[in-house]
């Protein structure tokens, strides 16, 4: 070593010996480690502003120091009780009626009777509901009769056992190429390996779409800290997705026309994202998403574009035929890697029946769970479930072949009209706007000069159940064939309800308003979780 360098390093080091030797040596052990938890302390909250942003985080911390006042934390639990309860609306009570052990000695066939009494009283559903029945008519006839007898023809039946339910085995296949079919599969662009399975729902779908999209781009791109990003208006179920799956989740606003906004998720992107959304169209809103252009981006940057198309799956492509123009959606748009598709709902099959689907093999056998060395044997299981209702999987075949082309086209024909209708009508009330420009079968809609929830509670009142929305502060109807005779009555529900609230402002005894209009506005987006949570945890 060069003399100058040595003597360089002993003067360096006498210097440094000399100023410490002023401190105590515990001084100088804890010094360290004081400033590594300081580093520490400071990159969590970094990473929560960054997560939650400033004014969240500040309010956040500051809800936290008055919690700590005597006294703070049981008014606020208290407080949030009665909202709860407000909710619950006498559900509590009518609990206190329900059986909690086996009846000494069964029923028998006298439990069908009891099944009907309970039934009576179900809410009048019939033409009332924002979606949840989309069949027409009634239960105990045409459509609803059919896929009941197919759902009770194999109701014993399960698709884990392949060897023995063989035709539940090929139903499955057939419901998820037949849904292909209309989705893509068959264009050129699709690459010719669409495929996929059944599931419960447009949720567990989803979940699937998610978990596979993480495990492929960790096999792909070695991805450890998976994020994706959707816009504002996609599903909760992506927030459940992020939850089980341990995936951070960045939720962007949409654009002025409550789109997903692509500049904005780019911006959001990095090395740790693994997947992007679009919704054909968004629950909120029923708008479509720019799927060609979020394509475009996955394309670009290599990465997974799922699209919820669990609500226009049986409509976008019969709307098309019809003669309405409808953007790209599906798998003949570059880019898309998977799909999520409820049968149960314009499919009109029987509750409890999607389609998850994937461009190649390649992503979907992500989806499996394959075990090894289990003492029971080998296993691989497709989705969630182990075990799986064959009678729902039946009943999702019948239903599919029983209306055909022609069936799906000529549901979608009256339910497209019947929105339009429903559009114009609210069009005409001039205390309300059309929320964004939908795009298939629901009408959101909202006011600058009633309470838009006081509204909502007066057409409860009528017996109507519409869907409340924030960001901005609506309602929707999602519109199903059990709307088509009587839109003309929702219209003038909703013309008196909408001239009562103008008249006569405020609080509809029993209605929800208050608390909607509380929760929009309280800054402290925990405690309103926290309330949802209770809610749910006294309901169930």
């Amino acid at each position: 070593m060069d003399s100058s360098v040595k003597s360089l390093l002993t003067h360096f080091r006498a210097s440094a010996n000399l100023f410490l030797s002023e401190y105590e040596p515990l001084a100088l052990l804890l010094a360290p480690l004081l400033a590594l938890l300081v580093a520490r302390t400071l990159q969590s909250f970094l990473s929560v502003v960054h997560e939650r942003g400033l004014k969240a985080t500040f309010l956040g911390f500051l809800m936290s120091l008055i919690k700590l006042v005597p006294g703070v934390q049981n008014y606020i639990d208290a407080e949030k009780q009665k909202v709860v309860d407000k909710l619950n609306s006498g559900g509590k009570s009518k609990r206190g009626g329900w059986r909690t052990e086996l009846p000494r000695e069964g029923l028998g066939v006298g439990v069908i009777e009891k099944l009907k009494n309970e039934k009576r009283s179900d809410a009048v559903w019939q033409g009332k509901c924002s979606g949840t029945v989309y069949i027409g008519g009634t239960e105990s006839e045409g459509h609803f009769s059919l896929i009941n007898e197919a759902c009770s023809m194999f109701a014993h039946t399960n698709p884990l056992h392949l060897d023995v339910f063989k035709s539940v085995a090929q139903f499955e296949a057939e419901v998820v190429a037949m849904t292909a079919a209309l989705l893509g599969s068959k264009e050129k662009g699709s690459g010719g390996q669409i495929c996929g399975n059944m599931t419960s729902g447009g949720t567990e779908s989803i979940l699937l779409a998610v978990k596979s999209s993480r495990d492929y781009m960790k096999t792909k791109k070695g991805i450890a800290k998976p994020e994706m990003i959707i816009p504002e208006s996609a599903h909760s179920a992506y927030d459940k997705a992020a939850q089980y799956f341990n995936i951070k989740l960045w939720r962007v606003p949409v654009n002025k026309e409550f789109q997903a906004d692509v500049k904005a998720i780019r911006r959001r992107i990095n090395r740790n994202t693994i997947l992007i959304v679009g919704s054909a169209p968004g629950y909120p809103h029923g708008i479509i998403d720019p799927i060609e252009e979020l394509g475009e981006l996955a394309t670009s940057l290599q990465i997974c574009l799922h699209v919820d198309l669990c609500l226009g799956g049986f409509v976008l492509p019969f709307a098309r035929k019809l003669g309405y123009s409808i953007p790209p959606y599906d798998f003949s748009v570059k880019g898309v890697t998977s799909i999520s598709v409820d049968v149960h709902k314009y499919g009109l099959a029987p509750k409890g029946t999607s389609v998850v689907l994937y461009r190649n093999h390649d992503i979907r056998k992500h989806q499996f769970v394959a075990v090894t060395e289990w003492s029971g044997g080998l296993y691989v299981s497709p989705t969630i479930a182990g075990s799986r209702p064959g009678g729902l999987i039946a009943g999702a075949w019948a239903a599919m072949m029983a209306l055909g082309e022609e069936g799906y086209l000529e549901n979608t024909k009256e339910i497209m009209e019947v929105s339009k209708r429903i559009q114009k009508g609210i069009e005409e009330i001039p205390e309300l706007f059309i929320i964004g420009r939908p795009d298939m079968t629901i009408v959101a809609f909202g006011s600058n000069v009633v309470d838009i929830f006081e509204v909502n509670d007066i057409m409860s009142s009528k017996g109507w159940h519409l869907n409340a929305l924030q960001r901005p502060n609506g309602i929707h109807i999602c519109v199903t064939l059990q709307h088509v005779p009587i839109v003309e009555e929702f219209l003038e529900d909703l013309t008196q309800s909408v001239k009562t609230v103008k008249e006569n402002p405020g609080p509809v005894s029993g209605g929800l308003a208050p608390i909607y209009g509380a929760a929009g506005r309280m800054p402290d987006r925990v405690m309103v979780q926290e309330l949802l949570v209770n809610y749910m945890d006294s309901t169930c």
